[in-house]
């Protein structure tokens, strides 16, 4: 008997951040879900490094003279965990809500762009980094390393993320394809390099869905006049603030479910209707039937990277490799044991 079709309402948030205050655009973000939940969202998909704000001055600021802004950011960046991640998995939680966030993560003297995906329930999922920084963006945050390639069960499905421009590495996005992401949650700052931007992140974002054959949730910031003023007073600097903003949400046939955002604060909201992506795989399965592995395969090491080994001590990335060296379909969902088409490097 074939299963009942099932339906995931989502949302896309383009959130205005209070620059340079972690608790209050974390009070903006809880606010957001709350507003979503009563427009029955389940999965809600915020921008980039929103809390407490992307480092839009990393875009206009010689490096001579970032450090106080850089400075400004480590002291308003997120622990994880710490009081956002506890207020917004409460939030999750009271809301029954799968919530993936951006944010600027604090790990003792360095700052990384990461992605959380909390459960309905209020539990994190996935902490990810961003595995490069772009251009101006490296810095400001470390690198990120392929633990965090991973596409989780959560209440509405399976969900992979990425952010910005690592939707130009293919070899990342095939790491979650070959995972079977359901629902993509992609990110990007908004507010940056003019309307080209959005026009160039909408056929990226078109284009993962059609190959990937997932819905794709994305999500970009908004900065008003006053808060482009603020971060630059030189206004030929400021045409480098505008612009930039594709808040949308995407079916696996490529199509729009809802008019895409592209200017001040919102959210866009649709139904995923998931038989679509038996309908889109049917035709095209990249990873499966439309795929060649004995040809063309994807090698990933998804062991941590860690500063410190100690000689003769069994470390946990060689228990995790070794682990997954036995188990070759880690990457496979439990209900499809296709060929397996990512495999982890073993030194």
């Amino acid at each position: 008997m074939a299963e009942p079709s099932r339906t995931v309402r989502a949302a896309a948030v383009q959130l205005c951040p209070v620059l340079g205050d972690r608790a209050a655009t974390t009070d903006r973000v809880v606010a957001a879900i709350a507003e979503a939940a009563g427009r029955g969202a389940q999965l809600v998909v915020f921008p980039e490094t929103v809390v407490p704000n992307y480092p839009y001055f990393s875009f206009i600021t010689p490096p001579m003279a970032m450090g106080p802004p850089h400075l400004a950011l480590y002291e308003q960046a997120v622990t994880v965990p710490g009081p956002t991640t506890e207020a917004v998995a409460a939030a999750a939680r009271a809301h029954a809500c799968v919530v993936v966030l951006g944010v600027n993560e604090r790990d003792h003297g360095t700052l990384y762009n990461a992605q959380l995906v909390f459960d309905a329930d209020g539990t994190l999922l996935l902490k990810r980094r961003k595995i490069t920084p772009t251009y101006h963006e490296r810095m400001v945050w470390g690198q990120g390393d392929g633990a965090g390639l991973k596409v989780v069960d959560s209440a509405v499905g399976r969900i992979g993320a990425l952010a910005c421009w690592e939707h130009y590495n293919p070899l990342a996005r095939y790491a979650l394809m070959a995972q079977h992401e359901q629902i993509h949650c992609s990110q990007f700052p908004g507010s940056l390099v003019g309307p080209i931007f959005a026009e160039q992140m909408e056929v990226t974002m078109r284009h993962h869905a059609l190959e990937s054959g997932c819905f794709v949730v994305n999500a970009t910031g908004w900065l008003t006049d006053e808060q482009v003023n603020a971060v630059t007073d030189d206004s030929k600097l400021q045409k480098g603030l505008r612009g930039g903003c594709y808040t949308a949400i995407i079916s696996p046939e490529g199509r729009h479910l809802a008019e895409p955002l592209t200017e001040g604060e919102g959210m866009v909201v649709a139904d995923l209707d998931l038989d679509l992506i038996t309908k889109r795989k049917r035709m095209m399965d990249s990873v499966g039937h439309y795929a060649r592995p004995e040809l063309l395969s994807l090698r990933i090491d998804d062991a941590p990277a860690r500063p410190l080994h100690i000689t003769g001590e069994a470390t946990p990335a060689d228990d995790n490799r070794r682990s997954h060296d036995d188990d070759p379909d880690r990457y496979q969902s439990p209900a499809d044991h296709g060929a397996a088409v990512a495999r982890t490097a073993t030194g």
